[in-house]
C-alpha cells in the first residue's frame, strides 16, 4: 500500500509540474460574416489572404520562469481557425513594443491582431505571446532580452498544446515563428531557444522575423547617438537590464544614470500607464543625451563594462539555424536599422546556414510602411511550406509579382510628395 501511496504521489508530482497552461477562457468568436466586414473595412485582399475559417480566440494565463529559475505567469492569446478543410499548421507570433498592458477586453497591440487573424483564417493556429511583464500579467517586462523572450515562447507553446488536447484540435507537426519589431528580434529568440534547448519538444519548420533589432551591441546601437523617432528605447531597455542583471547594484544607483530631468521618466515606465507617444514625448531626440556622460564614456570607452557585455548577450544572430530563415526588412526604416538583417544574414550564411532568404522589402518604406508587406511575404513563404516544398520558397510568383507592384507604385506616390 506505502508503495501505491508513493507512486500516486510522484505522478501527481510530475503532473503538476509538467504543467504548464494556468487558465485559458474563449474571448471572441469571429463568424464568416464579420471576418468578411473586417476583411473588408481594412482592406485586406482575399487574393493575397484568403478567408477560408471562421475563428474563436482564446485569452490563456500560463507559467514561464526568468533566468534566475523564479515562476512567473504571462499572458497570451491563441487564434484557432474552425472546420478548416485542411490540415491545421502552428504559428508563434510575436509583437511589437508595447508599454502598457492590454486591459478589459482588449486582445491587440500596435494593430497586430490583424495579423494573427490573416493566418488563423486560412488555417494557421497563431499562439501570441504577450512577453513577460506585458498583456494581463504582472512586474516589469524585460525589453529586448533573448532568454526571456525566448522561454516564455516555448512555454506559450507548451501551454496551446493543452488547450488543443481540451477543445479537441488537431495540429500538424509544422511550427513557424515570426514576429515584427521587437517581435523580430523576439522571433529569433524563440527560434534559438528551441533548437539549442527544446528540440526533443518542438521542431520549427521556418521563421521569419520582420524589421528585428538583431545587432543589439552593433549597428542598432549606433542610432542612440542621432536623432531617433523612439527614444523610448533606451531607457526601456536599460530598465530591463537592470532588473535581469544588476548592472548597478541597486535601482537608486540605476537612476542615477539618467540626468536628473529625465529619472521620473523611469517611474512611468514601471507604471505601465503611459504609451510609446507619451514616453517619447517627455525625452530628448538623441536617446544619449538622457545619460550621464559617465555612463556614456564606460558603454564606449571600456570593454569590461557589464552593460556593453549584456547587450553583447542578447544579440540574435550569432546562431545557426538549422531551419530555413527569412528576413524581412526595408532600407528606409528609421526605427529599426535595416543593417540588422544584413548583419544577421551574413553572419549565418559565413558559419554554415544552409536556407537564409534576404526579402528587401522596399528601398524607401519607413518601419510603419514596411509592416503590411513584410507579413504578405512572411505569409507567403510559410503557405510555401504547407505547399509541399520542404525548403520553403519566396511564395506563390502571381501574389509576389501582385505585391512587388503595388509596392513600386506606393514607394512612387511617396517620391512625389517629397
Amino acid at each position: 500500500m506505502k508503495k501505491i501511496l508513493v507512486a500516486l504521489f510522484l505522478l501527481i508530482s510530475f503532473t503538476l509540474s509538467a504543467q504548464t497552461l494556468l487558465s485559458y477562457e474563449k474571448i471572441e468568436h469571429l463568424d464568416k460574416e464579420a471576418l468578411n466586414k473586417f476583411w473588408k473595412d481594412n482592406g485586406v485582399p482575399k487574393l493575397i489572404t484568403p478567408l477560408i475559417s471562421e475563428i474563436d480566440i482564446y485569452e490563456l494565463k500560463y507559467y514561464t520562469k526568468l533566468p534566475d529559475g523564479e515562476q512567473v505567469i504571462a499572458s497570451g492569446l491563441y487564434y484557432v481557425p474552425l472546420n478548416y478543410p485542411y490540415e491545421v499548421a502552428t504559428m508563434q507570433y510575436n509583437h511589437g513594443t508595447a508599454m502598457t498592458n492590454r486591459t478589459g477586453d482588449s486582445y491587440d497591440y500596435n494593430g497586430e491582431s490583424t495579423i494573427c487573424k490573416i493566418f488563423a483564417a486560412d488555417g494557421y493556429a497563431v499562439a501570441w505571446q504577450d512577453y513577460i511583464g506585458l498583456g494581463k500579467a504582472t512586474g516589469f517586462h524585460p525589453y529586448q532580452h533573448l532568454e526571456t523572450e525566448g522561454q516564455s515562447g516555448v512555454d506559450l507553446l507548451r501551454a496551446v498544446k493543452e488547450i488543443n488536447a481540451q477543445i479537441g484540435l488537431e495540429v500538424n507537426d509544422q511550427l513557424f515563428i515570426a514576429g515584427y519589431s521587437q517581435g523580430g528580434h523576439a522571433t529569433l529568440a524563440v527560434h534559438k531557444t528551441i533548437q539549442e534547448n527544446y528540440d526533443d519538444e518542438f521542431t520549427v519548420t521556418a521563421s521569419s522575423p520582420m524589421s528585428g533589432a538583431h545587432d543589439m551591441s552593433g549597428v542598432q546601437n549606433e542610432i542612440m547617438e542621432v536623432e531617433y523617432a523612439q527614444p523610448h528605447y533606451l531607457p526601456y531597455l536599460l530598465y530591463g537590464y537592470q532588473q535581469i542583471y544588476n548592472v548597478f547594484p541597486n535601482n537608486e544607483e540605476f537612476r542615477k544614470v539618467f540626468r536628473p530631468e529625465y529619472r521620473h521618466v523611469l517611474d512611468k515606465i514601471l507604471a505601465k500607464e503611459h504609451g510609446l507617444g507619451d514616453i517619447n514625448s517627455m525625452l530628448p531626440s538623441k536617446p544619449f543625451d538622457m545619460i550621464e556622460p559617465y555612463f556614456f564614456d564606460q558603454y564606449k570607452n571600456n570593454p569590461d563594462f557589464l552593460f556593453t557585455k549584456v547587450l553583447k548577450e542578447n544579440n540574435t544572430y550569432n546562431w545557426v539555424p538549422e531551419a530555413p530563415v527569412q528576413f524581412c526588412y526595408c532600407l528606409g526604416d528609421e526605427e529599426v536599422y535595416y543593417k540588422n538583417s544584413l548583419v544577421a544574414m551574413e553572419y549565418m550564411k559565413a558559419n554554415g546556414a544552409k536556407r537564409i532568404i534576404d526579402r528587401k522589402v522596399s528601398n524607401t518604406f519607413n518601419h510603419r510602411e514596411c509592416a503590411d508587406y513584410a507579413v504578405m511575404y512572411t505569409k507567403f513563404f510559410f503557405d510555401s511550406f504547407r505547399n509541399g516544398f520542404e525548403k520553403g520558397r519566396k511564395g506563390n510568383f502571381i501574389k509576389n509579382t501582385l505585391v512587388k507592384t503595388v509596392v513600386k507604385i506606393e514607394e512612387k506616390k511617396k517620391a512625389k510628395k517629397k
